[in-house]
């Protein structure tokens, strides 16, 4: 990598677009490689002989639970690195540090008490999720290694988007991609040569973890970062987490009601149309990640340009940042949209080959896709409202889209259609365009209300 290559980011000064491409370009490979911990998961799950359409079944019961420990990781990560990119915008750098340190402390404390609860409650809780008798058992097997892991799981999580806020995402690209190959390479290994099947899987992932985990700590505490993660710092100091926390409720929300979205929609799909129905929306939450990864890995290269502006008072560049956002996120999401609607078949394919499954998915892709290219508009505003600190508004868009209109949807559609399993699928597109048509009216109309004040303060 050249010296230019290298260097910090001036968040500032460098011109807008070509600073977002390079931010965003490894925060967007970093998404895309961490999506690779779950997808090769079910792609080699999927592929054991005899048993591994029950096993990838088994394992997207497992969701939940995984869901939730990365909704933790975000609610200090994600809150934290916004306002540290403040902090240092306004020229607050020991701030930031200490926001940093605070972060961290916070981190870990969560990863023990979560592993405490998932071990002694994960029976009841993957029933609670869907579960049946048939999967319980391939449930069980995953979830009993995976959540040893949950520490290293919330370090490489909630720790990464401080590297990122300082202008460091080829770094924070390798926090990722150590992981993910170490994961790709590890899962054949232990699932098929060492015959752990879903154990194996599992096995490999807190491994790849651990390693990537071991690496962000590593960087925060050289003399390499800008943000140092300091042991003076290293402790709880509620004026700073709990802004923190305000800030990050918005992506905790949106992450851990997706563990009450997949109970609801398991639920649903187990009574109207059994394990193979169930099996079909594990393929379709991870073609949703697919999507939703990359567009989220986009953002997160955008955030620390749009805070850092926001508080060194540059309405111009601000406004720059969410226009090519919001640009290369539309192209991205149509192109997705286009390739789910035009070869459902082929997309199901990656994850199984079993017939009856394969049918039911690419049935269930169309439905459930049928206006995600709204994901566009619905990802970037979202975001943008987080990295410009708008803490209630973050709040209420996370609410509106799964809880207050998804999974009302899920229970009440099949009442008044008569295909009960068509009715739960498309409950998605519908909340997914009243969401996004919400979100883009109130960004417009606040980020307006934002640069306008600032040009006034300015003048």
């Amino acid at each position: 990598m050249s010296e230019k290559q290298n260097r910090t980011a001036d968040l500032g000064r460098d011109p807008v677009g070509p600073l977002l491409v390079r931010l965003a370009l490894p925060t967007i490979c970093a998404q895309v490689v961490n999506l690779l911990y779950n997808i090769v998961d079910r792609i080699y799950i999927g592929h054991i002989p005899e048993t591994g359409a029950a096993a990838l079944t088994g394992m997207g019961v497992t969701f939940p639970v995984i869901t939730l420990i990365s909704a933790f990781a975000a609610l200090i990560g994600m809150g934290g690195a916004p306002r540290a990119s403040i902090a240092m915008g306004a020229g607050e750098h020991e701030k930031a540090e200490r926001t940093l340190g605070t972060c961290t402390a916070a981190l870990w404390g969560l990863a023990v008490a979560l592993t405490a609860v998932f071990l002694l409650f994960q029976r009841p809780l993957l029933v609670l999720f869907g579960a049946s008798p048939d999967t319980l058992p391939y449930a069980m097997q995953y979830l009993n290694i995976y959540v040893l892991g949950t520490i290293f799981v919330m370090t490489a999580l909630g720790l990464n988007g401080f590297i990122t806020a300082q202008g460091r995402s080829s770094v924070a690209m390798k926090t990722v991609l150590i992981g993910a190959v170490l994961n790709v390479l590890l899962d054949p290994l232990f699932i098929f040569v060492f015959g752990m099947g879903v154990r194996g899987a599992a096995v490999a992932t807190v491994l790849s973890q651990a390693v990537s985990a071991l690496w962000v700590v590593r960087f925060l505490r050289s003399e390499k970062s800008s943000l140092r993660l300091r042991k003076k710092y290293f402790r709880l100091d509620k004026r700073l987490l709990l802004p923190a926390i305000a800030l990050g409720a918005s992506p905790f929300i949106m992450q851990s009601t997706e563990s009450l979205l997949t109970v609801t929609f398991n639920v649903s799909l187990q009574k109207y149309g059994g394990d193979l129905a169930v099996g079909a929306m594990t393929i379709l939450t991870s073609v949703a990640q697919m999507l939703q990864m990359p567009l989220l890995g986009l953002s997160q290269g955008a955030q620390p340009i749009l805070s850092y502006n926001y508080g060194a008072k540059r309405a111009d560049r601000m406004r720059q940042v969410v226009k090519y956002n919001l640009l290369i996120s539309c192209v991205f999401a149509f192109g997705v949209w286009g390739l789910v609607q035009g070869a459902p078949h082929l997309v199901a394919q990656l994850f199984n080959q079993d017939s009856a499954l394969v049918d039911m998915t690419a049935w269930a892709l169309r439905i459930y896709f049928a206006v995600g290219f709204t994901m566009a508009f619905q990802g970037t505003f979202q975001q943008c409202f987080v990295a410009l600190g708008e803490a209630k508004i973050s709040l209420f868009l996370a609410l509106e889209r799964k809880v207050i209109l998804l999974i009302p949807l899920i229970l009440i559609l099949p009442h008044f259609l008569s295909d009960k399993l068509f009715a739960v699928f498309l409950a998605e597109p519908v909340a997914d365009f009243l969401a996004a048509a919400t979100t883009t009216v109130l960004f417009l109309r606040r980020f307006r209300q934002i640069t306008r004040g600032l040009e006034q303060q300015s003048e």
